[in-house]
């Protein structure tokens, strides 16, 4: 699902004001008919959650705790791999997080959907025995998604560099 995106200017319709001096209308991707595999939305869904944690300041344990009893219809198989490993291994994903950075960035310097994003694919990198080629295209696919233009090319390499050490 990777989108083709057409930066050429369409015109404004009659009426029709750009929100700010000199911005331009352009195409862009519309992913509310998007379909996802069961994996990606179980991925999504532990990105959810780990996300809301981080935020909260809270154990992934009472998020969960907290969305059961605000009537979450429940946590998908994988995702409970997923939050059941970075449970376990977290620190250690961290570390190869952490080590697999460029230049002056840090671990709390990433955007958090980034850092989240990264502790996944770290997971399913180190813990599973899914192709790395695949772990890091999901990861990209859900950043182009959901985060920053920046971050597949950020997440690309930092990703590779991981997954280069792990195999060296």
């Amino acid at each position: 699902m990777s989108p083709e995106h057409d930066d050429t200017p369409i015109p404004l319709a009659p009426g029709e004001h750009p929100p700010v001096p000199g911005a331009l209308k352009v195409s862009s991707t519309d992913y509310a008919g998007a379909r996802h595999s069961s994996r990606t939305k179980s991925r999504k869904q532990a990105l959810d959650i780990l996300f809301e944690a981080e935020l909260r300041d809270e154990s992934i344990d009472s998020v969960l705790e907290r969305r059961m009893q605000e009537g979450d219809t429940g946590v998908r198989e994988y995702t409970r791999e997923i939050i059941d490993g970075y449970k376990e291994h977290g620190r250690a994903v961290d570390d190869r997080i952490a080590d697999s950075l460029a230049g002056d960035w840090t671990l709390g310097r990433m955007p958090r959907i980034d850092r989240n994003l990264a502790r996944i694919a770290v997971w399913e990198i180190d813990y599973t025995e899914i192709p790395t080629h695949a772990v890091i295209s999901e990861a990209l696919e859900l950043a182009n998604e959901l985060s920053t233009d920046e971050s597949v090319t950020f997440l690309n390499g930092m990703l590779s560099k991981a997954a280069s050490a792990r195999d060296s």
